[in-house]
C-alpha cells in the first residue's frame, strides 16, 4: 500500500511524535496523570482562543462540540440568528433547529465571506434584542472561505446576543481573539491545526457564557457544558474521555509551542499562496472570491471536462495523495486541497505534481510544470527570506 499524504481539511496527517503519543500507557481518567495531562492541554489551548477564560476537553467530534454548545447556551423556542457561509454553517443551524430554536438565516452566496456590513444592520434593525444568540463560522472547508473575525465581531457591536464560533478549522492557524472580540463560545477540534488523531472537542466559554447557561433550558445529557465544567475543576471528564487521543492532543500541543504560532499562522498562508498559485497558472478557477480565501483548506473548480471522483481515485491509488471533492449541491465540482498537519514544503509539491500529472492525463490543457512551478516559486520565498 502506497503512504498517503492526507490533504484532506481533516483528519491529517500526524507527526511521528503525536502518534507515538497514542502508545503510551492508558492511565486511570480519573487520577492524577490524566488530570495534569488535562491541566496543560487546557491551558495551553488559552493562547490559541486568545482568551483567559476557561477551556473544557471534551471526547466528541467538533460537531459534538457545537452541539454541547447551542444546547447549553439557550432554551427552546428562543430566536437565533445564523450566519451560514457553506455546508458546516448549514450543519450548525440543523444542530440549533433540532433543539427547538427558532433559527434566523442570513445567507451569503457560496464562496464569498459574510458581510459584515450585511450583519450589522440585521443586528441594529433588532432593537428589541429579541435575537438571543448568534452563530458564526471562522473557517468553512466545504468552500475554502475564511471569514475576518475582527470585521464581524465590529458587526455586532454591543448587541447582547450570545456569540457562538465554528472555529473547528480556522483555530491555531491565523490570529484569534476570543476576549478582545467578545465572542463567548468557541469550538475546535483536535484533528485539524493542532494535527492530533480526531476524537477531541475543545471549547472555551466566556464568563457571560457561564451566566447565562444557568437559565438555559434546553434538555441534554451528554453535551453539556456546565456537567464538564463541574468535572473539569476535578481534572476530569464527565463521560469516560479518549485518552490516547488526550496524549497525542498534549504533544500535538507542545509541537506546535516549539514552532510558534507566528510560524504556524505563516506556513499556513504559504502553502495555501501556493496552491492557489498552482492553480492560477495552470489555468484553474479558485472556488473562493478574493478577499475570503481560507489558508487552511483552497477549493478548486473541477477543470472543464474532469471528473473529480476519477480524478481523486487516480490520487489515491496510484500516488498516495487524498484530496477532498465537493459536498451537497459542489459534489463532482470542486476539488479541495488542505494546507492542515505534518506536512511540509517538498509534501505540498509532490501533491501538486501528482495532481497537474493526473488533470493531464484526463485530458485537462497544462503544460507541464507550468502549475508546479508557480507553486514552487511561493515556497521558495520563505527560504529566501529566511536566508537574508
Amino acid at each position: 500500500m502506497i503512504k498517503q499524504l492526507l490533504f484532506i481539511p481533516g483528519p491529517v496527517t500526524c507527526a511521528p511524535e503525536v502518534l507515538a503519543a497514542l502508545a503510551r500507557p492508558l492511565v486511570d481518567h480519573r487520577g492524577p496523570e490524566f488530570a495534569a495531562a488535562l491541566e496543560r492541554i487546557t491551558t495551553g489551548m488559552q493562547p490559541l482562543f486568545g482568551t483567559s477564560a476557561e477551556v473544557l476537553v471534551l471526547g466528541a467530534s467538533g460537531t459534538g462540540g457545537l452541539e454541547a454548545a447551542v444546547a447549553s447556551s439557550f432554551s427552546p423556542g428562543q430566536k437565533i440568528l445564523a450566519c451560514p457561509v457553506g455546508i458546516f454553517g448549514k450543519r450548525l443551524v440543523a444542530i440549533a433547529k433540532t433543539y427547538g430554536l427558532a433559527v434566523e438565516t442570513l445567507e451569503t452566496p457560496l464562496g464569498h465571506a459574510l458581510d459584515a456590513n450585511a450583519l450589522g444592520e440585521r443586528l441594529r434593525s433588532d432593537g428589541a434584542h429579541e435575537f438571543a444568540g448568534i452563530l458564526l463560522t471562522h473557517n468553512e472547508t466545504s468552500t475554502g472561505v475564511q471569514n475576518e473575525m475582527a470585521s464581524l465581531a465590529a458587526a455586532i457591536g454591543d448587541h447582547p446576543a450570545t456569540v457562538v464560533v465554528d472555529s473547528v478549522s480556522g483555530l491555531g492557524a491565523t490570529a484569534f481573539a476570543m476576549d478582545a472580540w467578545r465572542f463567548d463560545v468557541v469550538v475546535t477540534a483536535s484533528q485539524k491545526v493542532l494535527a492530533a488523531p480526531p476524537g477531541l472537542a475543545v471549547a472555551a466559554v466566556s464568563s457571560r457564557a457561564w451566566d447565562r447557561m444557568a437559565s438555559a433550558r434546553i434538555p441534554r445529557f451528554y453535551f453539556d457544558l456546565q456537567k464538564a465544567r463541574e468535572f473539569a475543576k476535578q481534572g476530569q471528564t464527565p463521560w469516560t474521555p479518549p485518552v490516547s487521543i488526550a496524549f497525542a492532543l498534549e504533544a500535538a500541543l507542545e509541537r506546535y509551542e516549539t514552532e510558534t504560532p507566528a510560524r504556524v499562522y505563516a506556513r499556513h498562508d504559504r502553502y495555501a499562496r501556493a496552491i492557489r498559485a498552482f492553480a492560477a497558472a495552470a489555468g484553474i478557477d479558485v472556488f473562493s472570491h478574493p478577499g475570503a480565501h481560507s489558508v487552511t483548506v483552497v477549493a478548486m473548480h473541477a477543470p472543464k471536462g474532469c471528473d473529480v471522483a476519477a480524478i481523486r481515485k487516480e490520487l489515491r491509488e496510484e500516488h498516495g495523495i487524498v484530496l477532498g471533492g465537493g459536498q451537497a449541491e459542489l459534489k463532482g465540482k470542486i476539488l479541495r486541497m488542505g494546507t492542515m498537519g505534518d506536512l511540509g514544503p517538498a509534501d505540498v509539491l509532490r501533491g501538486l505534481e501528482a495532481l497537474e500529472a493526473v488533470l493531464r492525463r484526463q485530458g485537462f490543457d497544462v503544460t507541464p510544470e507550468t502549475g508546479t512551478n508557480a507553486a514552487r516559486a511561493v515556497l521558495e520565498e520563505h527560504l529566501t527570506t529566511a536566508l537574508r
